[in-house]
């Protein structure tokens, strides 16, 4: 029951409305059991009294005999059409209400989940595909508005069936009951198919998330696929989930329709019975033939929702299996969440430290052991080591990616688990190997750190990244789209952008991750002469394989198998004759 009620906390807020589409489901339910009526009274009251002169017939109390009969006809088939008229009509208005409350809730799981899909850790996201995730907030999310329509469909089809029955038992109290024998062999079809359907509907969203993913990853890398021809084992690749997809579906499909086919059955059966028995009790006078035509009506409206109860039970456990992948990322824990009394920083100075750091993806996984280092505040700190030593995970840990497994890191003393992550992050700039562009427009890229910053702000940010020019040349110069991952730049116009967004964002605290390692000679000297009047001023940690860049910078730190191997000035690492000498004279520098 907690997941039921867990469901219903989505829709608490739209309570009002709720209640309001309940109290007009009553209303046209009213008009639903008058339906019949009206067919019934032409067949025992109208058609026998044609041949009477007077026919003295009266309708609801009301004296018809000045009325003729095409005219009473006329009026009875009136009041079919306004039966139908208003009970269609107010469905209609509880249909827009539950549609509306339906979409609220699904809007509020869609903004929660999404929200917190960015809050948890990298370390969630590097475990999984990011379509997964994508496929859960784009589609089990929908799950939830299909609980509540459901769910307000069995309250109406339980008034419904209430009100129904008791009308059943005004006219013929066995028939009345006898149409009940066949609910507790519909409630044992549910329990015998529900598990099976729940079960087979999970495996549906799986194969369906792992069909987009396959297809998402192809095509977001097409250039490479098509460059060593691999298109056909792509399409072989997604030919296999698209067949699992298939294969699940085509079960949970057949299973549906066995499920259905037990039901109709054995609707179908208790319906004989109940048109057996009607008869036998209009042949002995008990009831009318009206009345039999409004019982038969009646039990066609009984037996719907009833038949509708079991669908909807299975569609409930489908609902289920999307519901719970949605609540599985809920209920993650986020292990680098703010502590209940973080504080937040107004500005930092930029002294960092590592006392004792150690780190690792899982115990079985140590990335960094006993890292201890000092970065002065304005200090421009270059590190280097070989691949897997541990160099861009030292740095994520500064803005808090991921938090150490032992030791500390502080930020102008304070323990950065002291510290509020968004305020930590507003202090801290970062210029990637690849920049990351979003499909939107140059000004948009540029201003992503700071939304707020005026037209001249961003120009200026530009400038000083020597960007404004190629940004004047586009089409609609900063109005202009980048499209996709900004594929319509080169490499070394999106480095430039991401330039400018530091630039812009102003934050005392510089992380450059491999900035010009992607970029030619040219192109690299250019960007490092931008780069270094980002970096006067501010707290720089950098990244990069380029020996000759870093060599005269402030403090260079050796990694070697996630620890410091050795740290100091360029010369002076190279007088040591360690790993860094080694590294220095590679490069063709001595």
């Amino acid at each position: 029951m907690s997941f039921y009620r867990r469901v219903l906390a989505y829709y608490r807020p739209d309570l009002r409305p709720t209640i309001t589409a309940m109290v007009l489901t009553l209303l046209a339910n009213c008009f639903n059991i008058l339906r019949p009526w009206p067919l019934a009274y032409i067949i025992d009251k109208v058609l026998p009294a044609a041949s009477r002169t007077p026919h003295g017939l009266t309708l609801v109390g009301y004296d018809l005999g000045a009325w003729s009969i095409p005219a009473i006809i006329a009026l009875v088939c009136a009041l079919m059409v306004a039966f139908q008229l208003f009970a269609g009509g107010i469905g209609y208005f509880v249909n827009i209400i539950t549609i509306r409350v339906g979409l609220h809730g699904l809007m509020r799981l869609r903004r929660e989940l999404y929200a917190y899909l960015h809050s948890l850790p990298l370390k969630f996201h590097d475990q999984r595909r990011s379509a997964d995730s994508s496929f859960r907030v784009a589609y089990d999310s929908q799950s939830l508005q299909a609980f509540y329509s459901k769910g307000f469909f069995i309250f109406q089809s339980v008034i419904s069936l209430a009100t129904t029955f008791a009308t059943m038992w005004y006219f013929d109290s066995t028939i009345a009951l006898l149409s009940l024998l066949v609910v507790p062999l519909m409630m044992l079809s549910i329990y015998i198919f529900a598990k099976r359907i729940r079960d087979q509907s999970t495996t549906v969203a799986e194969r369906e998330s792992e069909v987009l993913t396959v297809a998402q990853e192809g095509l977001s890398s097409v250039k490479m696929v098509q460059a060593f021809g691999r298109e056909e084992d792509e399409v072989q690749e997604f030919q296999v989930s698209a067949k699992e997809s298939l294969d699940a579906n085509l079960k949970l499909n057949a299973t549906s329709m066995r499920s259905a086919l037990l039901v109709g059955t054995l609707i179908a059966g208790s319906s004989a019975v109940m048109f057996y028995v009607g008869a036998q009790h209009v042949l002995s006078g008990r009831l009318t033939v009206g009345q039999i035509w409004i019982l038969s009506t009646l039990l066609l409206m009984l037996y719907q929702p009833l038949e509708a109860l079991t669908h909807i039970a299975w569609a409930f456990q489908g609902a289920a299996a999307g519901a719970q992948r949605c609540f599985e990322i809920l209920d993650k824990e986020n292990d680098v969440a703010d502590a209940p009394d973080a504080k937040p920083i107004d500005t930092a100075l930029g002294e960092i430290v590592f006392e004792d750091v150690a780190f690792g993806y899982s115990s079985a996984r140590e990335i960094l052991r006993d890292v201890t280092l000092r970065i002065s505040p304005g200090q421009t700190v270059a590190f280097v080591g070989g691949t897997g030593a541990g160099k861009s995970t030292l740095l994520s840990l500064v803005p808090r990616f991921y938090d150490t497994t032992a030791g500390r890191v502080l930020l102008d003393g304070h323990d950065l688990r002291d510290i509020q992550k968004k305020s930590l992050r507003d202090q801290i700039s970062i210029v990637l190997q690849d920049t990351l562009l979003f499909s939107t427009t140059v000004r948009e890229n540029i201003a992503y750190g700071r939304p707020d910053a005026s037209e001249e702000e961003i120009i200026e940010a530009a400038k000083r990244a020597q960007a404004h020019e190629f940004i004047m040349a586009m089409p609609d110069g900063y109005r202009s789209q980048v499209g996709e991952r900004g594929g319509h730049l080169s490499v070394g116009q999106r480095q430039r952008l991401g330039i400018a967004r530091a630039f812009l964002k102003n934050a005392p605290i510089l992380i450059l991750d491999e900035p010009t390692s992607a970029l030619d000679p040219t192109t690299e000297a250019a960007i490092m002469q931008t780069i270094e009047e980002l970096m006067h001023g501010r707290t720089t940690l950098i990244i990069t394989h380029r020996i000759a860049t870093i060599h005269g910078m402030d403090k260079i730190v050796v990694l070697a198998k996630g620890t410091i191997a050795e740290e100091g000035q360029g010369p002076e690492l190279v007088a040591r004759n360690g790993v860094y000498a080694s590294l220095y004279r590679s490069a063709n520098l001595h």
